[in-house]
C-alpha cells in the first residue's frame, strides 16, 4: 500500500525538558498572545473528500492513514487537555478529520467534561452522523456544536464534498443537535469563487430566524493539496455586501477578545451571521489557539510547517509538570503570523494538512 506523506509527520522536533521554572498561567507568546483555546484532532479520517481539505486525488483508496498505535488514546487526550487547562486554556474544540468517526467519541466528551468542568467544550463535524449521536454528545457534556455545510442544493454540495452526500441528512443533524440542546448551532460555509459562492445569499436566507448562526469562511491556503489561488477567494466584505443587499446588517461587537468571526446581526432582529477573514483581514495579532494533532503533535498555527511531539513525553511517563514546562517553552517561543505575511509564494510552501490538525 502506498504511503503519501502529507502531514509532516517524520520531521517533528524532539522536546527536551527545559531547565526553566514552569510557566504557569498567564502564559504568553512573543507577541503577548495568551494560550486560551485548544483544538484537538481525534482522527485523521473523514468520510467526505472536500476539495478544499481532503481532495480525492490525494486522499484516495490507497492513502494510508495513521495506524491505531500512533493515535492518542482517550486517556492520553484527556491528560494532555488537563495540562493545557492548567496553563490557561478555557475552550476545547474536538475536530478531525471527522470526529464523529472516532468510535466512542461521546465517552471522550464525558472524560473531558469530568476533567475540565469549567471549560467551553465544543465539536466541529460535517454532520453526516450527527442525527444519531447528538443526544449522546449532549448527555456526555458537550456544550455546543459547529456543522460544516458548503451549499444547500445537492449538486453544489456534492461538487464540494465529492462523495454525493445529501444536504437533507446534514440539515437533519443540525436540527437534532438543536433539539438536544447543543445550541446555538453554528454552520460553517467555506466560500470558493465559481464553486459555491452563488449559494451565499441562499444560505443566509435559509437559516435566518432559526437561531442557528451561519459563518462564511474565506477559502484558505491550508495544507499543500487543495490547489489554492487568490482568485478563488471571495472576500468577506463582498459576502457581507451580498447578504446586506437582501437583508440589512448591523455590526456586532465580538463575544470575546480574539474571536475569529466578525459578527453581523440582521437589522430586523432575525439573528446573526459571521464572516471569517483569515485571507483578507488577518487576525493573527489576537490568535490564542493551539492545535493537538491526532498523533500528539502540538501545532501553534493552522498554517504551520512542523509540530512538536508531545505524545513521546506522555508515553515516556513524563510528569504533568514536565509536560507543562515543555508546552510553556513552545508557546513562549511562538511568533506565528502567517496570515499577516502571506504572499503568493508563501502560500505555495508545504504546510500541514487541515485534515490532520483540524480547522
Amino acid at each position: 500500500m502506498k504511503r503519501t506523506v502529507i502531514a509532516l509527520n517524520p520531521a517533528r522536533p524532539a522536546l527536551p525538558i527545559p531547565d526553566t521554572e514552569s510557566a504557569g498561567p498567564p502564559l504568553a507568546d512573543r507577541r503577548a498572545r495568551a494560550l486560551r483555546d485548544l483544538r484537538i484532532s481525534v482522527t485523521d479520517r473523514c468520510n467526505f473528500r472536500c476539495v478544499y481539505c481532503m481532495p480525492k486525488e490525494v486522499f484516495d483508496a490507497d492513502y494510508a492513514f495513521l495506524p491505531r498505535s500512533e493515535i492518542l488514546t482517550f486517556e492520553e487526550i484527556t491528560r494532555l487537555a488537563r495540562v493545557f487547562g492548567a496553563l490557561g486554556v478555557e475552550k476545547v474544540r474536538l475536530t478531525g478529520g471527522e470526529p464523529l468517526l472516532r468510535r466512542g467519541i461521546e465517552r471522550l466528551v464525558a472524560m473531558l467534561r469530568d476533567a475540565l468542568p469549567q471549560v467551553d467544550l465544543t465539536l466541529t463535524t460535517n454532520g453526516s452522523a450527527l442525527k444519531a449521536l447528538a443526544p449522546a454528545l449532549a448527555a456526555a457534556g458537550l456544550d455546543r456544536i459547529t456543522v460544516s455545510l458548503d451549499a444547500l442544493d445537492d449538486a453544489t454540495f456534492a461538487a464540494m464534498n465529492d462523495v454525493d452526500f445529501p444536504v437533507a441528512k446534514v440539515l437533519e443533524g443540525i436540527e437534532a443537535a438543536a433539539a438536544a440542546g447543543l445550541a446555538p448551532v453554528k454552520v460553517n460555509m467555506v466560500v470558493k469563487r465559481g464553486a459555491n459562492d452563488h449559494q451565499v445569499a441562499g444560505m443566509a436566507r435559509h437559516f435566518r430566524g432559526t437561531g442557528h448562526i451561519v459563518r462564511f469562511i474565506e477559502y484558505m491556503d491550508v495544507g499543500s493539496t487543495n490547489g489554492w489561488r487568490m482568485d478563488d477567494v471571495v472576500p468577506s466584505a463582498e459576502i457581507v455586501r451580498r447578504i446586506a443587499a437582501e437583508f440589512p446588517l448591523v455590526p456586532v461587537d465580538p463575544n470575546y477578545s480574539g474571536e475569529v468571526a466578525e459578527r453581523w446581526r440582521y437589522a430586523d432582529g432575525a439573528g446573526e451571521i459571521g464572516v471569517i477573514s483569515s485571507v483578507t483581514q488577518a487576525f493573527c495579532a489576537t490568535c490564542t489557539r493551539a492545535r493537538l494533532s491526532t498523533d500528539g503533535q502540538l501545532f501553534t498555527c493552522l498554517f504551520a510547517q512542523q509540530g512538536y511531539d508531545l505524545k513521546s513525553l506522555v508515553r515516556a511517563q513524563a510528569s504533568d509538570a514536565d509536560i507543562a514546562r515543555a508546552i510553556g517553552a513552545i508557546w513562549q517561543r511562538r511568533e506565528d503570523r502567517y496570515s499577516e505575511i502571506r504572499t503568493a509564494e508563501t502560500a505555495k510552501t508545504r504546510k500541514v494538512e487541515m485534515s490532520f490538525i483540524g480547522g
